[in-house]
């Protein structure tokens, strides 16, 4: 929901730089299945480009 922290973003935040644990992160580019993941995948991407007072 808007206004409410992503717990994947904090998991990530916390996570990051501990020995062993790594993340990946896809883009548009990377999905080849099917169009309609491409689409959400670019959606996502446009969306984390916006000031996140306009989100």
């Amino acid at each position: 929901p808007r206004n409410v922290r992503s717990g994947l973003r904090h998991a990530i935040e916390v996570l990051r730089g501990v020995d062993g644990i790594s993340f990946t992160f896809f883009t548009s580019r990377d999905v080849v299945r099917h169009p309609l993941v491409a689409k959400i995948v670019r959606a996502y991407e446009a969306f984390e480009q916006k000031p996140e007072e306009t989100r």
